[in-house]
């Protein structure tokens, strides 16, 4: 039987994701959902339809549309754009959704509903290298619009995006009310501040990707825990995922004055972790550590960076607060590494809730006392039970949730306090049972 030839064509890809997506669902769980619902329903998916597009895949805080012209497309995320800030103009800084947008013209496959290729690679990678609440577009979209919408551009040069062979050019649409929230949302803070950048993998093996990504955010979570620091959010700081930028435009962006940065190299039974820390405002680097270790002392590596930097940003901390600053570690190398997919899987798309939260459990049965396998596991079935597909079944998938995030506190109530959204699943479970 001769198989049926490739679909493809030329498409305008739009991709949209929430910028602080992991900070909002912190502070607010259940009212960031529901926000996010209403944005999609009320102005995202109507905007789409209205300028012909059709959305062929959706995540949890993003989505992505198909449209026939680049005008279509751009004056789309333009118009979605400043009408988003109008339904922020009331809401509180530190709760208004904001989007990115990324715009690219390619080829792309078409398989049954959903398109593939680098012409929606592109357009996804595009949208992370746009500024929060604004527009990027690929040269070629720029070339093909002409002078067709009375838009203003700025060209911001060739980028190496992750994945994709060739650099792309990127031009970013002119906004003015997004590049003076901009300002206004990243003024420096009074408290030291710093930005852990994601730790490159130089193990040579993709696989590998899911190690060094684990390893930065346990970096930043100890980090988070000093009052006297401003961490930036896990969420923001990976946007700069696999980009080459110089560490002043990284500490404009983000509004820090440090900067950490480094590689994990992973070969067998021994890690590499080397780590720089960077004054931004001098373009000094006040610090810098290679550590070569066997593979099971890796947490005390981390520990050891994460108080070598506390010590350089936040002079007068107590002796105790460095004590508290060392969470508990899983003594079983396995189950960590169970806990690192897991999470990297929580991180890409809400449809790997499932396929997650198997290693989640099989971190907590390798190691009970885990209490960050269990804190995964409640947040897939608060996942779960939040899913209105699912409804029917959302009273047993809130229990779940509920006696997963309870086993977690009681392994160490420490790291469950450190985020309101155990608080609110515990209201949650309690209307339930009532």
């Amino acid at each position: 039987m001769v198989e049926s030839a490739v679909q493809r064509h030329l498409a305008a890809i739009l991709a949209a994701d929430v910028v602080g997506y992991s900070r909002l669902m912190g502070h607010d769980e259940i009212g960031t959902l529901a926000t996010l619902r209403a944005l999609r329903a009320e102005l995202v998916d109507p905007k789409i339809v209205e300028h012909n597009g059709r959305i062929f895949k959706a995540t949890g805080d993003g989505v992505l549309a198909e449209f026939p012209s680049v005008v279509n497309a751009v004056a789309c995320a333009v118009d979605i754009q400043r009408r988003l800030e109008v339904r922020n103009a009331d809401m509180p800084e530190d709760r208004a959704i904001r989007l990115r947008i990324g715009v690219n013209l390619g080829d792309v496959i078409v398989e049954g509903e959903d398109i593939f290729g680098d012409g929606v690679n592109i357009a996804a990678r595009l949208e992370h290298v746009a500024p929060a609440g604004g527009v990027a577009v690929s040269g070629t979209v720029r070339d093909h619009l002409g002078n067709r919408l009375d838009l203003q551009f700025e060209d911001m040069g060739e980028h190496a995006l992750k994945n994709i062979q060739q650099p792309v050019r990127v031009c970013r649409v002119r906004l003015a009310d997004t590049s003076v929230l901009a300002r206004r949302a990243l003024s420096l803070p009074d408290r030291p501040s710093i930005a852990v950048l994601p730790f490159g993998n130089m193990s040579g093996d993709p696989e590998q990707e899911y190690f060094s990504d684990g390893i930065t955010e346990d970096i930043t979570t100890e980090l988070s825990r000093f009052r006297s620091l401003s961490v930036i959010a896990r969420n923001s700081s990976f946007t700069y995922k696999g980009r080459t930028m110089k560490i002043a435009d990284v500490a404009r962006d983000l509004g820090v004055t440090y900067v950490l940065e480094g590689s994990v190299r992973r070969a067998g039974n021994r890690v590499r972790i080397t780590a720089q820390l960077v004054n931004c405002e001098t373009g000094s680097h006040i610090w810098a550590e290679r550590y070569d270790r066997e593979i099971a002392d890796m947490f005390a590596v981390q520990d050891e960076i994460t108080q070598r930097i506390v010590g350089m940003l936040a002079v007068g901390l107590e002796d105790d607060s460095l004590e508290r600053a060392k969470r508990k570690h899983p003594e079983n190398l396995i189950a960590y590494d169970h806990l690192l997919r897991g999470k990297r899987l929580l991180w890409t798309a809400g449809q790997n809730n499932l396929e997650a939260r198997r290693h989640f459990e099989k971190a907590a049965a390798t190691d009970p006392s885990s209490s960050r396998a269990y804190s995964g596991l409640a947040v897939t079935y608060q996942m779960e039970a939040l899913d209105l597909s699912t409804a029917a079944e959302g009273k047993g998938a809130y229990d779940m949730a509920f006696d997963a995030a309870e086993r977690a506190l009681a392994l160490d109530e420490a790291i469950i306090k450190l985020t309101s959204r155990w608080h609110g699943l515990a209201s949650i479970a309690a209307t339930m049972s009532a």
